[in-house]
């Protein structure tokens, strides 16, 4: 049997959940209270008005019993209670129009009945001001109006209505604070995201309560330390480039002007080598941090990688539009790695744009020999080349994948590998929309 949880029920933004956290408990607290007042103190209330005029009621009968006849003891006593009655009513003058159902009275006939020790009928007469009392006895009928706020409260609901009011304010109130704290977290999130995709936090400003600024402003001081590090690595490694570049120069130039023997042939190989890994390094090192993120097409981007490569067996599906924001050349080269890896190890290339909702998804397969599933994460630890089997003749550094993934989380995505349904293997970047 399934464990309820009442997490599962529970809205799960934050908003949401603050706002439930208000309503809740605001409406359990209100409806107890109507429930009490109604049902506990108005009602203790209306039984000691009830018994109040339920003596007076009863002087009068008595009264009518002894002085039927003596019309001057009636009137005192009709003049000192400030009650209308008659001693004998005939019933066969019955008001039309007499209310028999009305809050409380149960409360009020039975209190009266208590009192008299005889039936009583109460009713609201025509206009509702005026309440008719009718105590039956076998001698005679005892009609007696009586004002109907001398026996029940009747404004009660004035009080619940102020109560609500005043409860609906203080809820609105309570909004209105949770929807600018909400708000800042909300965009302490977006700066946060914009900050994983590569953008610049120059317009952020920390807002909110006091821990929230805070939480602001660590973010604010870690892409300041982000930036300055990435500045620092690209200036290290621009150096890193002249000084490594230039000798290497010299070498080529110097093994082009010799007899190319077999040993100068693979030394010439060897040095191009050296220099496309020095290439790829600084790529991957540097990332494409100059650029600035903008609205692209990635279909766009897709089509151009795959036109890339002449005389490559690639064929290009999916949809025609899909607007993200990102770096151009990074995502190209990103995709453009993908694609040449999948050439590398395949006759026939498949690429196939599509999203899922959220996210934009490039879709890579090839028709080689693929790789385990274990050997995944492996791939994409820099300069590393997997089994010799699927690396044998094949060019490359170990570059192509490491410098898609380093792209990919720059933009707030990843590149995710698979088992392809052609065979081989199929590489999967994943964006945000």
């Amino acid at each position: 049997m399934a464990r309820f949880s009442f997490r599962e029920i529970s809205p799960k933004g934050l908003y949401a959940r603050s706002v439930l956290m208000t309503l809740l408990p605001t409406f359990i607290i209100l409806s107890l209270m109507i429930v009490y007042y109604y049902n506990g103190h108005l009602r203790s209330v209306n039984t000691k008005l009830a018994q109040s005029v339920a003596r007076d009621v009863d002087l009068i009968d008595q009264t009518c019993t002894m002085e039927r006849g003596n019309l001057t003891a009636l009137a005192v006593i009709e003049s000192r209670l400030a009650l209308r009655f008659d001693c004998a009513f005939d019933m066969s003058e019955d008001i039309e129009g007499l209310q028999t159902h009305f809050a409380y009275r149960d409360v009020v006939q039975s209190v009266f009945q208590n009192q008299m020790g005889r039936p009583v009928t109460v009713g609201v007469m025509p206009g509702g001001r005026m309440l008719d009392v009718r105590v039956f006895s076998p001698e005679q009928t005892l009609r007696v109006e009586i004002e109907r706020k001398r026996v029940i409260v009747i404004n009660g609901h004035i009080f619940i209505v102020w109560v609500v009011l005043f409860s609906l304010f203080m809820v609105l109130t309570a909004l209105a604070f949770l929807r600018n704290h909400v708000r800042s977290i909300l965009k302490l999130t977006e700066a946060t995201q914009g900050l994983g995709r590569g953008q610049d936090l120059s317009g952020f400003v920390p807002s909110g309560a006091s821990e929230i600024r805070t939480a602001a402003q660590a973010v604010i001081e870690m892409a300041e330390r982000l930036t300055g590090f990435t500045e620092q690595r690209t200036s290290m490694l621009a150096g890193v480039s002249h000084d490594l570049r230039t000798p290497l120069t010299r070498l080529k130039l110097y093994l082009a002007m010799q007899e190319q023997t077999d040993d100068v042939v693979e030394a010439r190989a060897d040095v191009e080598d050296m220099a496309a890994m020095l290439d790829e390094y600084l790529a991957f090192a540097r990332g494409e941090d100059v650029e600035n993120p903008e609205n692209i097409n990635l279909s766009d981007l897709v089509q151009e990688a795959g036109s890339s490569f002449k005389n490559a067996n690639i064929v290009v599906r999916g949809v025609t539009r899909v607007e993200i924001v990102g770096r151009p050349l990074a995502l190209k080269r990103a995709i453009s790695n993908l694609v040449a890896n999948a050439i590398s190890y395949g006759t026939r290339v498949e690429i196939n744009l599509t999203t899922d909702g959220k996210r934009a998804l490039v879709i890579v397969d090839d028709d080689g020999d693929g790789i385990p599933a274990e050997q995944y994460e492996a791939a994409f630890q820099p300069f590393t080349r997997l089994n010799a089997a699927r690396t044998q003749n094949v060019a490359g550094t170990g570059l192509g994948l490491a410098l898609s993934q380093d792209v990919a989380r720059s933009h707030g995505g990843a590149v995710t590998l698979h088992r392809s349904p052609q065979g081989g293997l199929r590489a999967c970047l994943a964006l945000p929309l």
